[in-house]
């Protein structure tokens, strides 16, 4: 056999995705999200239904420390200087510069401390963790009847409560996922601030991109869109999380059934509970009657969204591969779009790829480049499989000169796999490549995942520890 015989189909490269910074001026566009946001300013700030100013903050705090939510606030309309990822983070010139809108505290009446002794009873209980989740369940609590008088909870952790943070050795608890369990149910969004990331780290200019666009996202606001999606495309990620029963009883599968917009925003999601399913290594499959069901449900959620209008196209994304009754409930449910994508979306995977550079004058051969293949870099293995790579070197994003931001490391690609669709490649890579792109809970240039699977990460470890799980859609900001 010939070395031809064993060559991988030609690579193919996806320019850096670009973002969209107003709903009808197409120029306010940028591949940078933080430069974007600097030059043209967020994207719902021309909309009608832009983000009230201000944006009241309410806030959980230890006893005594009030103050740090006025001093956050006040730094948070400060400029700050990058102290890190030099290359890539740029200078913080304020949040209401950055915004268009203040951020401020709340009424009085929306600033609560915890009381005196939450410090000493952490210290000496023997499930500290649960000490502290049924004081902040209180206040939570307390904060119900009072939710007109503010848009965002903030609650601040100090380091010395980290031993709070998770359960024992046999206790699947995480003080996070209880606290947006509690809160998402109620309809508050929540920031959770602990001392090392929020107060005491060193860069300021990272801590105030992070927090501030964590808060105008979760004030209701739309930092960006991507520029060229198709605006007939549905992207639909499904997650699952099996939710035990005390006393070892039975085990219920919930299934999130996420519907993004075709430009990556708009994000609402449906859950509930299902014993019509069969376990697999760990993996719940459902049967071709409960897809339906969740796709029905996604389908009535984008339609409620857009005047009852249909997608052209959807696209499902899932860790696991499909089943033959899965991809049959589908079909069932979307049998009026013109296509549908079926594709399973692999992060663990053993395939690396590195960057050659071309040989020196007088030498023959190449040489192993300094910086990983470029991101957008994608390999066809076959009809059903492609490699991805969503992470690698962004350098038109920063300029033109190298930039990769997980800093070292030979990246691994994603592995899509097609369970239904057709057609090249590239269509469906552009839209993954995008989909990384439209995380708003950090200022980073993109994530691994896209996210409509990033998302179902979060989700389903939060939707398990819900006690109740109501029919109605969700925002996903109550999550974030």
């Amino acid at each position: 056999m010939s070395r031809n015989e064993y060559a991988l189909p030609a690579h193919m490269l996806i320019p850096e995705p670009e973002l969209a910074f107003h709903p009808e001026r197409e120029e306010d566009r940028h591949e940078h999200p933080l430069k974007g946001l600097l030059q043209y300013g967020p994207y719902s700030r021309s909309l009608i239904n832009q983000v009230v100013d201000p944006i009241r903050v309410a806030a959980i705090l230890p006893h005594g420390s009030r103050r740090i939510l006025g001093d956050l606030l006040v730094e948070l309309e400060q400029k700050h200087a990058p102290r890190e990822r030099r290359a890539y983070l740029v200078d913080f010139p304020g949040f209401s510069r950055v915004f268009g809108v203040r951020v401020v505290p709340g009424p009085a009446s929306v600033q609560m401390e915890l009381p005196a002794g939450v410090g000493s009873a952490i210290a000496s209980s023997t499930r500290p963790h649960l000490v502290l989740a049924e004081h902040l369940t209180q206040a939570i609590s307390a904060l119900q009847p009072l939710r007109s008088a503010f848009d965002v909870l903030l609650i601040y952790l100090p380091d010395a409560w980290s031993v709070c943070f998770r359960g024992g050795e046999e206790e699947d608890f995480d003080l996070h996922d209880y606290v947006k369990a509690i809160t998402a149910g109620t309809g508050i969004p929540t920031q959770i601030l602990q001392e090392s990331g929020a107060l005491a780290y060193y860069c300021r200019a990272s801590v105030m991109w992070r927090l501030g666009i964590a808060l105008y996202a979760k004030a209701g606001g739309v930092p960006w869109k991507l520029a060229d999606a198709d605006p007939e495309t549905a992207y639909i990620g499904l997650s699952y999380a099996v939710r035990p029963i005390e006393d070892h009883g039975p085990q219920f599968v919930t299934c999130c059934s996420q519907v993004f917009d075709s430009d990556g925003a708009g994000l609402e999601f449906l859950t509930y509970d299902t014993t019509d399913v069969h376990i697999e290594r760990d993996n719940p499959y459902l049967s071709r009657a409960e897809m339906r069901r969740v796709m029905s449900q996604s389908l009535m959620l984008y339609q409620r969204r857009h005047a009852g209008r249909m997608p052209r196209r959807v696209v499902v994304h899932k860790t696991t591969e499909f089943k033959e009754e899965e991809v049959e409930g589908c079909f069932d449910s979307w049998r009026a779009a013109e296509g549908l994508d079926l594709v399973r979306v692999q992060d663990d995977v053993a395939w690396r790829g590195i960057q050659l550079e071309p040989p020196a004058p007088g030498q023959k051969k190449g040489s192993v480049g300094r910086y990983p293949c470029l991101r957008g870099t994608y390999v066809p293995l076959g009809g059903r499989d492609v490699l991805l790579w969503t992470q690698g070197n962004a350098p038109t994003a920063v300029g033109g000169k190298s930039f990769f931001k997980e800093g070292k490391g030979i990246p691994s690609p994603l592995l899509l796999t097609r369970y239904a669709g057709h057609g090249s490649w590239d269509e469906g890579c552009r839209a993954a490549l995008g989909l990384t792109k439209m995380d708003w809970n950090n200022d980073s240039l993109y994530d691994r995942l896209p996210v409509t699977l990033s998302y179902a990460k979060v989700l389903a470890k939060t939707i398990k520890r819900m006690p109740m799980l109501s029919r109605k859609p969700y925002e996903f900001r109550f999550f974030m």
